[in-house]
């Protein structure tokens, strides 16, 4: 009993810690779960450049990218925003098409579009949320010169 009188107090204080020390959370980035074609079809009916997100489900980075950088809250309301945002696995279906032609040569492969599909910013691998929207404004920046 003793014990664990100790420890609770001892595990809160490292859960509010973690908290603390955890990037802020939001809903995310909304994707758009459909095929490419629509992806390219919503962001001409909306007039919106696309954010285009290509990973492999092995990927060590892909994974952090999904838990730390795309649920933060500032990242979400700037893509949301902005963006018609989409996500294709790299090795399964549209995906591979993709990949293949932005060249794939590492994952996660982040791409800023125009409403057309035409290439305005890419990257490869993890950003933390800040540099994600700098990649994202900078893209926009090119798009509306």
């Amino acid at each position: 009993m003793k014990r664990l009188f100790f420890l609770v107090p001892i595990l809160l204080v490292v859960m509010i810690m973690a908290a603390r020390c955890a990037p802020p959370k939001g809903d995310g980035i909304n994707f758009y779960d459909k095929s490419w074609q629509e992806v390219l079809a919503k962001a001409k009916a909306e007039h919106k450049p696309i954010f285009l997100d290509i990973y492999a489900s092995w990927c060590g980075p892909c994974k952090m990218l999904k838990r730390e950088t795309f649920p933060d809250k500032d990242v979400a309301d700037y893509f949301n925003a902005n963006f018609v945002s989409t996500s294709f696995d790299g090795e399964k279906g549209d995906g591979v098409m993709l990949a293949n032609k932005f060249r794939v040569e590492g994952y996660p492969s982040l791409y800023i579009l125009d409403e057309n599909g035409n290439l305005l910013n890419e990257s490869v691998g993890f950003l933390r949320p800040e540099e994600l929207i700098g990649f994202a404004k900078r893209a926009l920046k090119r798009n509306n010169k």
